[in-house]
């Protein structure tokens, strides 16, 4: 065992921690975890630039009263710099997970503690709700507990700025540099102040409602398709406290929700991940839409900003939609609903991310509105948003990963307005006679079929981390000439800021981007291939979109048999 881990052990067994971290911590002592005990210590758990994310327990390494408590500390020390004599107010929410409620507390103490006015939701709430909170209540800054779908062991704390998104540069930086000053455990101020805790819930609840309604366009169709047979799993989340509530408010009569997933529990124990982008996460509602003959079926995850989507095809089969697909049908669906319902001023424009389908660029040419491309992140969205507020209007943003914001209401992205978005969606083809699926053929008829993959590789603790730098260097170093027969024309590289031709050699300046560790190659053949190691997760991301003309419903099945065979000699090329 290092001697760094050693060292820090040794202080975690001082007076400086509690009995119960004290105890635990000797127990694994005892026990000789020396796997566990190095996991846990040879590192602090880092403040990235979103916050907090990892597995609850003793350590420097691990969410626990401590490393949430000096995150706190450091954020309540830069919001007190950043805004001396003002009064300054922060809003508080949690999930569903094991010791979600806890951190939020601890947070909510420490934030009063320091002199700081907290809007305290007294209840689990989804993330969405607690962006919207922070611009409704006018605050400088807030904090959601939540490890968004990561397995059940996980934790993690979101930080953000006063216009309701996560932080961003210069904030970001600031405030990580904060934290990393917060020495001693005696620096962090735990015991709170009950006088500056306001404890809502109700009203923010009603008003977030509003916001959600004012974003979906054709109300008169949904009553005249208020019966649309909806399934609903919460996948023992947040989502249960507004998904169901806010679709009965826009006149849903016959949503169908998945009673053994819909009580919050943060064991998830009728799933092995939380997620939907997991079909085994979504099985149980995919079996009740079996049974109840269901026109959607959609799952949300524990903290309700993403949003699985499950429908029939044309052969009678549920098939879930996968982010890209989804994003797709929704963008379309709403610019389309604006056109028709003339909205157009001639300045709006949709975001997607650097790792998002293409079809998202070609949608917003159809519509003849702008377009905008961010580093993987709705915190980069929601910059673009900031950055031209008051001069163009933004209608709706995504990314691949399940997560999509319509309007500007909240700085994040919303599965509760994405499940109103795609209920609305499936109301207005069912008055045109057409189900959701028929919708998305329309689109790959007048857009184009593409088809997307992503596969992640794991490589967990801190030799998955060194494995996972070392793929990148490979990847950066030793670039593919070829992927699939097809020659590599463009290398994207937002890490060193350059794109690279192939052919020439010539390598420009990549601007408007942060740098980040991603890299993309494009073919001569028009497929994009994306690597990237996660922020929040022990994986690295391969991202490859391929792409067809489809003329003809007919055509779906070669064509998508032809794109998956390719997408699967992609993969193996790259040893993944």
């Amino acid at each position: 065992m290092e001697q760094i881990v050693k060292d820090k052990i040794e202080l975690w067994l001082s007076n400086s921690y509690d009995a119960e971290t004290r105890a635990e911590l000797q127990s694994m002592i005892d026990e000789k975890k020396e796997d566990e005990l190095t996991d846990a210590f040879y590192k602090d758990l880092e403040f990235g630039t979103g916050g907090l994310r990892g597995i609850m327990g003793v350590g420097s390494n691990r969410m626990n009263k401590y490393t949430v408590g000096a995150a706190t500390q450091g954020l309540s020390n830069y919001l007190l710099k950043s805004f001396p004599n003002e009064e300054i107010k922060v809003a508080v929410a949690h999930d569903s997970r094991n010791n979600s409620s806890k951190f939020a507390k601890i947070v909510t103490d420490i934030f009063s503690a320091n002199g700081i006015k907290v809007f305290f939701f007294k209840e689990l709430r989804p993330t969405p709700e607690l962006s919207f909170a922070i611009r409704y209540y006018g605050c400088k800054s807030g904090v959601v507990l939540t490890a968004s779908h990561n397995p059940r062991e996980y934790n993690g704390y979101k930080a953000y700025w006063d216009d309701g998104a996560q932080v961003l540069t210069p904030h970001d930086k600031n405030i990580i540099n904060e934290v990393n000053a917060i020495e001693n455990v005696s620096d962090i101020k735990f015991e709170g102040n009950n006088d500056l805790i306001v404890p809502v819930l109700e009203e923010i609840d009603a008003e977030y409602i509003k916001a959600v309604e004012n974003v979906i366009i054709n109300k008169d169709i949904i009553r005249k398709n208020s019966n649309v047979n909806i399934v609903y799993t919460p996948i023992h989340g947040t989502g249960i406290t507004m998904v169901p509530r806010t679709l009965e408010t826009l006149g849903f009569t016959n949503v169908n929700v998945v009673e053994e997933q819909s009580t919050p529990d943060g064991n998830f124990p009728t799933v092995v991940y939380p997620n939907p982008e997991e079909r085994e996460a979504m099985s149980k509602a995919l079996a009740m839409g079996q049974e109840t003959n269901a026109d959607l079926i959609m799952a949300t995850d524990p903290d309700a900003d993403r949003v699985g989507v499950g429908m029939k095809n044309h052969k009678g089969e549920y098939v879930l939609l996968n982010g890209n697909q989804t994003g797709a049908i929704i963008f379309y669906y709403i610019l389309k609903a604006w056109e028709e319902n003339n909205r157009f001023k001639g300045n709006e424009y949709i975001v997607s991310t650097i790792v998002t389908s293409p079809i998202m660029e070609k949608i917003a040419e159809r519509f003849k509105v702008g377009f905008y491309k961010t580093l993987t992140g709705f915190k980069h969205i929601a910059k673009v948003i900031r950055d031209k507020e008051d001069v163009e209007k933004f209608v709706c943003g995504g990314e691949e990963s399940y997560g999509y914001m319509l309007g500007d209401y909240a700085r994040d992205k919303d599965g509760v307005a994405s499940c109103a978005a795609v209920a609305e969606m499936t109301a207005w083809a069912a008055e045109n006679n057409k189900s959701l699926f028929d919708v998305l053929m329309d689109i790959y008829m007048e857009i184009g079929f593409y088809k997307e993959h992503m596969t992640p590789l794991v490589r967990k603790g801190r030799s998955g981390a060194e494995e996972i730098a070392k793929m990148m260097v490979n990847f950066r170093n030793n670039p593919p000439k070829q992927i699939d027969g097809s020659t590599v024309h463009t290398i994207y590289d937002y890490q060193e800021q350059t794109i690279l031709d192939v052919a020439s050699g010539n390598v420009s300046k990549l601007e408007g981007f942060p740098v980040s560790n991603v890299l993309q190659y494009q073919t001569e053949d028009n497929a994009e291939i994306s690597v990237r190691p996660s922020g929040t997760e022990p994986k690295i991301k391969f991202y490859i979109s391929v792409n067809e003309a489809m003329n003809s419903r007919d055509e779906f099945d070669a064509i998508d048999a032809r794109l998956g065979e390719k997408i699967d000699r992609i993969c193996k090329e790259l040893g993944i």
